[in-house]
């Protein structure tokens, strides 16, 4: 553990976990974590103990690995485990005609087995865009896409998703520069959105509550929070990538984690409903970030085209 309290929780093992792009904690199982690559031949996800070696490996049935980018865990109204996996990556903005979010209920077991998949299909209400974030609020149950742009937008699914038709994603706040993951607390209280850089957590109403230094990571991709609610995970791309535990700040809210969605939430309770969070704009500390990579890039393609003349 270094001194700002983050920790490496573990290593994953297993060689065919080479992209974690998604990640998530059991909502059900102590030491059990949930991951996924960022695109494969099959859709595969994989369940992993707290030593980073994998427990089970299961395959979806009726579902497809697209460019799958995120991942979300959640419980129904009996306290089942629910799982989110989100084909929503387009990074040509309008390669697909919509995007598919697939459901899966957590299995009951930790062994390998092919399990059925529910598919919703999606469309922006205001043009297609690539986005790397989903998240579930467990209070109310219902679904966000966070998308990765520099100027990134959360939008709220419809509270009760159809099969038989795309859904309209429906804008409702900001999110920060080029958002790679986004995920609810357990007990509804905050969200956090995470960027290459850091990571952010709001309050349910969009309010900005603390910015959370993150560890460095060769691809930083996922965030989640740990099943308790007390501290955040993070993760990379890569084989044997690494997973980091990071403590929420003092002043960020925790409580014991509901246990299923409400059937009659608070309306104040339902995140950025009515309202527009307020733009998270960049640091100083970011800018020159992005401005020292797009000097590289253009060096880089410079020098190129001068050995290619």
């Amino acid at each position: 553990m270094d001194d700002d309290g983050e920790e490496k929780l573990f290593t994953f093992r297993d060689p065919r976990i080479t992209e974690s792009s998604g990640l998530a904690a059991s909502p059900t199982r102590d030491g059990v974590y949930y991951t996924h690559n960022d695109s494969s031949a099959a859709p595969t996800f994989y369940a992993v103990g707290s030593d980073g070696r994998t427990r089970a490996t299961y395959q979806m049935r009726g579902a497809q690995a697209r460019d799958w980018e995120a991942m979300a865990a959640s419980k129904d109204a009996s306290g089942r485990g629910v799982l989110w996996f989100a084909d929503i990556g387009d990074n040509l903005n309008g390669a697909w005609p919509d995007i598919s979010i697939y459901k899966v209920m957590e299995p009951a077991t930790l062994r390998d087995a092919t399990l059925p998949a529910v598919r919703y299909r999606f469309r922006y209400e205001d043009g297609a865009r690539n986005a790397e974030g989903i998240m579930v609020n467990p209070l109310t149950g219902r679904l966000f896409v966070v998308s990765k742009e520099f100027s990134g937008s959360i939008y709220q699914a419809p509270k009760k998703l159809r099969t038989d038709r795309v859904n309209v994603l429906r804008k409702v706040g900001a999110a920060p520069v080029m958002a790679t993951d986004a995920a609810f607390a357990p007990d509804g209280q905050s969200y956090v959105i995470r960027t290459y850089f850091s990571a952010t957590v709001y309050r349910p109403s969009g309010r900005t509550v603390a910015r959370v230094p993150m560890p460095e990571l060769a691809q930083a991709e996922s965030i989640a929070y740990t099943r308790d609610g007390t501290g955040l995970l993070t993760g990379s791309e890569g084989v044997r990538s690494p997973v980091y535990r990071v403590p929420l700040p003092a002043d960020v809210p925790t409580a014991a984690p509901s246990a299923s969605p409400a059937s009659s939430p608070s309306p104040s309770r339902e995140p950025l409903a009515a309202r527009e969070q307020e733009p998270s704009g960049l640091t100083v500390r970011d800018v020159l970030i992005w401005l020292a990579a797009a000097v590289g890039a253009t060096a880089v393609i410079v020098f190129l085209a001068r050995r290619t003349r």
